[in-house]
């Protein structure tokens, strides 16, 4: 139980450098998320588009210049 806990925790702490990441950089975050989108619709032969695009749109919503810097 204590090995899956410290699991928890590096991912959670993992996911927060994510996220202060992708406030201070939305512009780097979003051409990435377009190049990866893009790059797995062409590895699915666009099988997925619509998730793929889905997404995409909400990396961009959530790097979005209204988004709260704290």
């Amino acid at each position: 139980m204590a090995k899956l806990f410290r699991k928890v925790v590096v991912l959670a702490g993992a996911a927060e450098a994510a996220r202060r990441y992708a406030r201070k950089n939305p512009e780097k975050v979003n051409r990435m998320a377009e190049s990866a989108g893009r790059f797995v619709d062409k590895q699915t032969k666009g099988k997925y588009r619509d998730r793929i695009n889905t997404v995409v749109r909400k990396v961009r919503t959530q790097t979005g210049p209204d988004q709260p810097t704290a």
